[in-house]
């Protein structure tokens, strides 16, 4: 069985949560960009948490439900609509076959997660069924999800959603969609790394050649609002701002560089590196953003406002481990929802 795109959107792609510990094989990590926000969407509709989503950015596509299946809309808040009629985000639906959501444009962040249960079922490739782009592998053959492409689910996502649905609304009311298109919850899960603040604010702690900068550049950085430039991509946000200069022009060996690395060009403008960065680089290093926010900074769309704090390696550490246990404590009220789900 199979989802038919009708329309593609912007930027779809199917996602988990990457490749792990192969950089020194110059394969990237990839996965989500918001690794939170897809394993929420995971969670509504049961699946572990690496389960493949399809990945939407700024702009959604339209899908063509060929038999059931239950999904989830988790991330970045769009406007999107089944069979014509609204369609609620951050909650499990149960749809029916034949009905075509249509997924707009994105009204708050930028990257929501569509989970559908049993997950999308194409083949692993070096462990992981994210999409990589750059290197044409991952996903659907390592491409953009296309007009007229069918995304395969597993052969029994029919009769699982419909299993994980009636155990979801045991103890609630369900609640009808489009005259029966859809039937879904009354609860929903809340947002942990959409920004609510404009800026949006990253922590960061010095990067290896900060002291390489002029102390007007490093004030700039951690003083000024930034834009993110519209050519940024999954590999790195372009910011927009004042020129950061160097005291002395300096060429770097190449080293090695990881997500939220702020490298400066030799224009002056940085760029934050995200999930699709490349393995190594020489550019200089001024800042390395936090791990637990570069999922919020990931959800910055492009012409929106990023601002940085210094902070310290110890306080990066809280930061992360905070956020894992929001994260885990989420997952697990909405697991308890349905009762025995596999995730």
């Amino acid at each position: 069985m199979t989802v038919k795109v009708l329309r593609p959107g912007a930027l779809a792609t199917l996602q988990d949560l990457g490749r792990r510990g192969l950089q020194h094989l110059a394969i990237v990590p990839g996965g989500a960009m918001d690794p939170v926000a897809h394993r929420v969407a995971n969670a509504l509709v049961g699946n572990r948490g690496d389960a493949a989503t399809l990945e939407i950015a700024v702009s959604g596509p339209e899908l063509l439900f060929e038999r059931g299946a239950l999904v989830a809309l988790a991330g970045a808040r769009f406007d999107a609509w089944i069979d014509g009629a609204a369609f609620p985000g951050a909650r499990p639906a149960l749809v029916r076959a034949g009905a075509r959501l249509r997924i707009g444009r994105a009204t708050a962040g930028a990257f929501a997660y569509l989970a559908v249960a049993g997950g999308f079922d194409v083949a692993p490739v070096l462990g992981s069924r994210s999409t990589y782009l750059p290197g044409h592998f991952g996903g659907l053959d390592g491409r953009l999800v296309a007009a007229g492409a069918s995304l395969p689910l597993a052969a029994a996502a029919d009769g699982l959603g419909r299993a994980r649905f009636a155990r979801a609304i045991r103890k609630r009311r369900e609640v009808v969609l489009a005259g029966g298109a859809a039937r879904s919850v009354s609860w929903f899960a809340p947002n942990l790394t959409v920004p609510t603040t404009e800026p949006a604010i990253g922590r960061a702690v010095e990067g290896a050649h900060a002291a390489l900068f002029t102390d007007a550049a490093r004030a700039a950085f951690y003083g000024e609002r930034w834009r993110v430039a519209p050519d940024s991509n999954r590999m790195g946000y372009r910011l927009l701002g004042p020129k950061l200069e160097l005291v002395t022009p300096t060429e770097i060996v190449s080293q090695a560089t990881c997500l939220g690395t702020v490298q400066v060009p030799a224009g002056g403008q940085p760029i934050v590196l995200m999930v699709d960065h490349q393995t190594t680089g020489g550019y200089p290093k001024l800042a390395e953003l936090i791990g637990a926010d570069a999922p919020l900074i990931a959800q910055v769309p492009p012409g929106g406002a990023v601002r940085f704090v210094a902070t310290k390696l110890d306080e990066a550490d809280a930061a992360r481990a905070a956020l894992a246990q929001r994260a885990a404590e989420l997952i697990e009220r909405i697991l308890w929802e349905f009762g025995d789900a596999d995730a």
